[in-house]
């Protein structure tokens, strides 16, 4: 690792801003996954990037709300499983693997996606084989912020792509809503983040929303004692019944309604999901639990009483997530022409002779060659593994 006096002025005071603000927060950080991003990394090699793919965002935000929120857990998903290398982008595995994307925390949950596809597309026509997806996935996910009404910060770059993206990396290694504040801290811990970035970090509830069959275990057959979670306000919960009906055998997860976290401003990142957890207002269980918990109700209520306090934490939280096992440096990943796809993977297929495909694959009817080019679908049925227990999160 280069000495500091070597390094680029820029670059050093970002260094020390990072680890002291770390310091303040008693989080890990490990100077040598720092010491490989920059802010500022394509000032030279693709200047416009940044301002191109916040265009993007804002402009896919502009037709559909919905992005912003998609964006941030997009990046969380990310950069929480095998860290921020966009392999929940990939449709395969060159490993044969069943892609993260397909796991039953993201699957047809997942939103941004396009956005990304219409940025890559973008800048390769700009600055071909320059800017990886993994630095759009975080330089989309802090636009997004700022366009849901967050001031903006740095990001640092310099991330290269994986290589692989495995769906049975996620089960006992990912915060779901069924989870409590225990089970959330000592996730959160295993990636280097504090139970604060924990607090911090739920605030993207302010925006987004969940489907019913994330929550209805709390509104329905709680328990042999109660129908309804007795944490929650009876009101809200009661207003939860009717906009969520009891499920039926034969629903549709994809069809299911969905609720607005926070009912006061559903569009704004602001704190006004802490004051909604104060007042039982907490859509899932990972929600509620923050009051339960003494250490984590005072950061609630802090944040509750400080929109800018906790607006700056939110940012540094981001920061932190973004350097999680970040792949740095030539042969390390790769630079993908297609965010979706590894390089070599799309040529193979490509050259591959379209007769020695339907020599190797039986004639089937019309409506299932179609289907053999649409994305695989999810191994687990989502309704099934909820009743198991994994539960989806941070939507």
């Amino acid at each position: 690792m280069p000495k500091t006096g070597d390094m680029p002025r820029h670059k050093l005071l970002f260094l020390f801003a990072l680890l002291a603000s770390a310091a303040q927060r008693g989080a890990v950080v490990d100077a040598a996954i720092v010491d490989g991003l920059q802010v500022g990394f394509y000032s030279q090699t693709c200047p416009q990037a940044e301002g191109a793919i916040s265009d993007i965002v804002n402009n896919e935000i502009g037709m559909d709300r919905g992005i912003a929120p998609g964006l941030i857990r997009l990046f969380f998903h990310d950069c929480f499983i095998t860290g921020c290398d966009a392999s929940i982008l990939l449709d395969e595995s060159p490993a044969g693997d069943v892609p993260e994307k397909e796991s039953s925390a993201n699957g047809f949950t997942l939103v941004g996606l396009r956005t990304i596809d219409i940025a890559k597309a973008t800048l390769e026509g700009m600055c071909p084989r320059t800017v990886s997806c993994a630095d759009i996935l975080a330089f989309a996910a802090r636009d997004a912020a700022v366009a849901a009404g967050l001031p903006s910060y740095d990001v640092a770059a310099g991330r290269r792509d994986g290589m692989r993206s495995n769906m049975d990396d996620l089960p006992g290694n990912f915060p779901v809503p069924g989870h409590h504040v225990p089970r959330l801290t000592e996730l959160f811990g295993q990636r280097g983040l504090s139970q604060e970035d924990l607090v911090v970090l739920s605030g993207a509830h302010s925006i987004g929303g969940a489907h019913c069959f994330m929550f209805s275990n709390r509104i329905y057959g709680f328990s042999e004692e109660a129908d309804v979670d007795p944490s929650l306000d009876p009101e809200y919960a009661q207003q939860l019944r009717q906009m969520c009906p009891p499920r039926k055998p034969d629903d549709d997860p994809q069809q299911a309604p969905k609720v607005k976290f926070d009912a006061q401003t559903g569009e704004k990142l602001d704190n006004a999901y802490y004051a909604e957890l104060l007042a039982r207002r907490g859509l899932l269980t990972s929600d509620s639990a923050l009051i339960e918990d003494p250490q984590t109700r005072a950061m609630v209520e802090a944040f509750a009483a400080d929109d800018a306090m906790w607006q700056q934490k939110f940012a540094e939280a981001m920061q932190r997530v973004g350097m999680l096992d970040v792949l740095v440096g030539e042969g390390k990943g790769q630079v993908r022409n297609k965010c979706r796809l590894v390089n070599g993977q799309e040529e193979e297929e490509r050259q591959q002779p379209q007769q020695q495909q339907q020599q190797k694959q039986p004639q089937l009817p019309w409506f299932r060659q179609r289907r053999q080019h649409q994305h695989r679908p999810l191994r687990h049925h989502p309704v099934a593994n909820l009743i198991n227990g994994f539960f989806r999160g941070f939507h």
